[in-house]
């Protein structure tokens, strides 16, 4: 069964540009739950613009799976060690950056991740490397360790948002060969970034992919539609779609 996992960052975003206490994070990942989410995602970066230490250790003692994005420098791995998520995406960071640019190098960093990969696993928390839609990639994961990848979704989201059908689809099929791969070398198959209401429409036809971490068409729409809502109609898309 396809699963969603919503990304609370940008309630934290807001939160942060006030530097005080509300909208809370941890609120918000309730709210989905209740909605229909099957796990909260958030992402504690090493320049903490938006989602804080505390908002990790909360979410974890308060929702039912937590999914925690970091990089991979040492002091993030030795909080995600003591917090101990359901699950960590190892995904790049660059400190410029508006938001994640691109997929995590495996292949280029494959001895550092084996060793961060072995923490993880000893302590029975899943792993899943954030890359791109790359056979060389994919395969790399499988050797540093990872339960999981996910596929990263964002050049697919662009060419969709400029409606250059060709280039979509283009990167679709690299996207349909990267799951049918991953899933042949026994990794779970995760898609995200950029995915909305509208762009997820082709990515859910792939059936390997099992998992659809999304955040910020979310809680965009929640503005208008409120939080509860903007989960649950995106929560019915995904699994509508496996309706015969």
């Amino acid at each position: 069964m396809k699963k969603l996992g919503v990304n609370v960052d940008h309630i934290a975003t807001l939160r942060q540009a006030r530097k005080g206490r509300f909208p809370d994070p941890v609120i918000a990942a309730g709210i989905c739950e209740i909605a229909g989410c099957d796990s909260i995602v958030c992402h504690l970066r090493e320049d903490r613009r938006h989602i804080q230490d505390r908002d990790v250790f909360a979410l974890k003692n308060t929702v039912r799976r937590l999914n925690l994005e970091m990089a991979t420098s040492e002091e993030i791995v030795r909080i995600a060690l003591d917090i101990c998520p359901a699950q960590v995406t190892l995904v790049p960071e660059k400190r410029q950056e508006l938001t994640t640019e691109g997929g995590l190098d495996v292949s280029g960093n494959i001895e550092k991740l084996k060793d961060i990969v072995k923490k993880f696993r000893d302590k029975n928390i899943e792993v899943s490397m954030f890359v791109e839609p790359d056979i060389e990639q994919i395969e790399a994961s499988k050797e540093a360790g990872a339960c999981a990848v996910e596929l990263h979704t964002g050049r697919y989201a662009e060419f969709f948002e400029k409606d250059d059908e060709d280039a979509w689809k283009n990167e679709l099929g690299k996207i349909v060969k990267a799951s049918e791969f991953g899933i042949s070398k026994g990794l779970k198959v995760h898609a995200g970034h950029g995915l909305d209401y509208r762009n997820i429409l082709p990515i859910l036809k792939i059936p390997q992919i099992e998992e659809f971490n999304i955040g910020y068409s979310i809680i965009c729409k929640s503005v208008f539609v409120g939080l509860h809502s903007a989960v649950k109609e995106m929560v019915d898309i995904i699994k509508n779609s496996e309706k015969p």
